[in-house]
């Protein structure tokens, strides 16, 4: 430290070779930092199937459906041409808490990841301090001083380059999990929304029988009244149509049910979806058929769960090799400037002081106890943790598929013979009614063909709707049109409710 009372003037030759030389070396340890912010890629998983076993849909099947793709699938959900199942969607996608929760993480992902790059920038900190004191009876002197302090830690090997890629890379993976977030949500919602629209079909099968039974009853009432039916007949319609009343209800109930699924799923208002919910009653939202890429390593870069993941075993790679850089010697360099001033009551001179010190610091790791190196091991299981992750849900991904693709094929080659069935037996329903109306027939064959023939239009719907389920399953399991260069929430968007 250099005397105040020196011409500072004196000082200043000596020291600017070096803070050139410290200059120079600073300019050099930022431009490999900026060389190395990007955390490197792990393989890509092993054992991956070379083209899909489950049937993928027909050629002619996409073309009718005007040529979709898996691209198309980001504005897929509008082209149900179902604008309640869109709106709900939408509000999903905005206030569910899964959605909301992953850009929380997004914001925290990019603080940690500026926290991370001011480790590599110089930290200036300043102080100004005031005193008033006596000593042993002595005259009472005023102080006041302030200072300017920085610094610098010169990331030579590469600890911070390392921190930095890191936090970038789980940036990435918080971003791909918010679009996993909201691709989820979407396929939840319009899964729930399909089943709601499925039972109110199912309601309205129901109350139609229903309606026929009571009528039944009625007339078979009045005939066992008038000794033209049996006692026994008549109990038969009337447990009859007490059955069908019973479905009818539970069904209705099932339909309530699924309401406040969609109220807990969108945090709309229930008066909200309700109204929304009444706009097309009872028709099943109609998907539009897209193209599956025959190749499942084509396909992989489309899931935002797989992104994520990997992003999360590069910021593992990362880890470990911050991990081993903070093995070896760390290099800081300092500098304060301060000035001081001591003043006396009574008249007594002022003193001024200035003082300023600058430089380097080699710190070297002698002894931890093996701190260093279990860090090191810890980093490297941690990655092999997350690396076992990706292989496994990548494993699983590839089983969603086959398992969506099943389920399509087998819907859409069973609704046809459904379809056949349900209008076979409501025929024959009807004849039965007719025979047994005019005397040609028993109640007893009318209920077995009523029964019939609700079992054929319950499966037909149940059926129609599994196929939607399976392109909703389906549109999940590829990573719902999900890309790399999709735009991701900012702190402003979300201020402003986009």
């Amino acid at each position: 430290m250099r005397p105040a009372h020196l011409p500072q003037a004196a000082a200043r030759p000596a020291a600017q070779p070096v803070l050139l030389r410290l200059g120079a070396a600073a300019a050099l340890t930022l431009a490999l930092g900026a060389c190395a912010t990007v955390a490197p890629t792990p393989q890509a998983p092993r054992g991956m199937p070379e083209r899909w076993q489950a049937p993928v849909p027909a050629a002619s099947e996409i073309a009718a459906a005007h040529g979709g793709r898996v691209e198309d699938l980001a504005q897929w959900w509008a082209q149900f041409d179902d604008p309640a199942l869109a709106r709900l969607i939408s509000a999903a996608q905005a206030n569910n808490g899964s959605v909301v929760q992953a850009r929380a993480r997004i914001e925290q992902a990019r603080a940690s990841l500026r926290s991370a790059g001011a480790a590599n920038v110089p930290r200036v900190d300043g102080g100004v301090s005031a005193s008033r004191a006596t000593q042993a009876g002595g005259p009472i002197t005023n102080s006041a001083a302030a200072s300017l302090d920085t610094l610098w830690e010169i990331d030579l090997f590469g600890v911070g380059r390392a921190n930095r890629s890191a936090a970038l890379a789980q940036l990435q993976a918080s971003e791909a999990a918010w679009h996993d977030a909201r691709v989820s949500i979407a396929a939840e919602l319009g899964q729930a929304y399909v089943n709601y629209r499925s039972c109110e079909q199912l309601v309205q099968v129901l109350q139609a029988d229903a309606s026929s039974q009571r009528v039944s009853a009625d007339l078979t009432e009045r005939k066992v009244r008038a000794g033209l039916e049996s006692p026994a007949n008549g109990a038969l319609v009337q447990a009859s149509a007490a059955n069908s009343a019973l479905s009818l209800v539970g069904q209705q109930s099932q339909c309530e049910v699924q309401i406040k699924s969609l109220v807990a799923l969108t945090a709309l208002p229930e008066a909200e979806v309700r109204q929304l919910l009444g706009a097309g009653a009872a028709v099943l939202p109609q998907p539009r058929a897209f193209a599956v890429e025959v190749l499942p390593a084509q396909w992989l870069t489309q899931r935002p769960d797989l992104r994520n993941l990997e992003r999360q075993a590069a910021a593992a790679l990362r880890d470990v090799d911050a991990a081993q850089a903070d093995r070896w010697p760390r290099l800081t360099l300092s500098g304060s400037i301060s000035r001081a001033r001591i003043s006396g009551v009574g008249g007594a001179p002022a003193t001024s002081a200035n003082t300023w010190s600058i430089g380097p610091a080699l710190s070297l790791p002698i002894f931890d106890a093996g701190r260093r190196s279990a860090a090191v091991d810890q980093a490297r299981a941690r990655y092999d943790e997350i690396r076992s992750q990706y292989e496994q849900r990548a494993r699983d991904a590839v089983r969603e598929v086959e398992e969506a693709l099943v389920k399509l094929d087998a819907a859409q080659r069973r609704e046809a013979d459904a379809r056949t069935a349900a209008t076979g037996f409501a025929a024959f329903l009807e004849a039965q009614r007719k025979r047994t109306e005019a005397g040609a027939g028993s109640l007893l064959d009318l209920e077995d063909a009523r029964r019939t023939a609700l079992s054929a239009q319950s499966s037909l719907i149940n059926i129609q709707t599994e196929r939607i389920q399976a392109w909703i399953s389906l549109y999940r399991a590829v990573g719902g049109g999900w890309s790399g260069d999709a735009p991701v929430p900012t702190a402003t968007a979300q201020a402003s409710g986009r």
